[in-house]
């Protein structure tokens, strides 16, 4: 089994070679990058890629390793008792799997995607580590043991905002994504705007790069808005000359007030340079 990327996720061949490591070994893959590089549409490509079921995973701030496998809604079974709506004494009626649980009760083979891992508390990749590890749990309310048939595909991603412990980082096939490169990013910008042509996305690349460059940005521009940015000076008809001399719509492609300001400052000092 092996992962040949999609038509709408350009993948180099050392992400390709990491996704097929983790396959072979059966581990989960941890990918690191800084927003905006693809992190979380790496699974979706992987699932299509694989022909497998997605089932995606947000970690919050108060997100635990048990939220992953099941839910026991009490709130709920107090309400029917209450108000003899459903049968209160069918507790199985009252449990939700979780994302994780939801894998290991699937009939085929799935790729899970626990996306943003260290938003999370230090103890929840430990604790998440122990019910990958043993493939199955117990669900003490109804006396039931799900166990998985088929091992998920596990895709973990990481914006690096907390270290993680060094037994999870130790169980994992890890792969940093870095930022895409001007040409690799031409590529990308093609599957979004195939009839773009050469000079207005040249334009958008240089202007581009040149934002990432400026120094003291809070927020450094995506992909994501790069994409969004080409849409919007393709819609607007800015000729590629223009696009580097005045940044324009530079709220699509920055994102807080500070930013624009210091865009403008650079732009400024650029026009007195001639």
């Amino acid at each position: 089994m092996r992962f040949g990327g999609t038509a709408g996720y350009i993948a180099n061949d050392e992400l390709r070679a990491s996704v097929d490591v983790a396959l072979a070994l059966e581990r989960p893959l941890l990918v690191r990058g800084e927003p905006g590089t693809g992190k979380t549409l790496l699974a979706e490509a992987v699932a299509e890629s694989l022909g497998m079921e997605l089932l995606v995973w947000g970690v919050k701030s108060t997100t635990r390793a048990q939220d992953g496998l099941y839910v026991y809604d009490t709130v709920q079974r107090l309400y029917d008792s209450q108000f003899g709506d459903g049968d209160p004494a069918d507790i199985a009626r009252y449990i939700r799997l979780g994302r994780l649980g939801e894998a290991f009760a699937a009939p085929r083979r799935t790729v899970l995607l626990i996306d943003e891992i260290d938003k999370a508390d230090l103890e929840f990749p430990n604790d998440l580590l122990w019910e990958l590890d043993r493939m199955s749990f117990h669900i003490p309310e109804t006396g039931q043991t799900i166990a998985a048939a088929h091992r998920p595909v596990v895709i973990v991603t990481s914006n690096a905002e907390k270290e993680l412990p060094d037994a999870f980082l130790r169980r994992c096939v890890f792969h940093y994504i870095a930022f895409p490169d001007p040409d690799e990013m031409e590529r990308i910008v093609r599957v979004h705007h195939p009839d773009l042509e050469d000079a207005q996305l040249g334009g958008a690349l240089e202007a581009f790069y040149l934002l990432r460059s400026f120094e003291g940005l809070q927020k450094r521009p995506t992909t994501s808005e790069l994409i969004d940015w080409v849409q919007a000076l393709v819609v607007a008809g800015v000729p590629a000359e223009r696009v580097v001399a005045e940044l324009p719509f530079l709220g699509v492609v920055l994102k807080t007030p500070q930013d624009v300001e210091m865009a403008r400052r650079h732009l400024a000092v650029r026009a007195r340079a001639g």
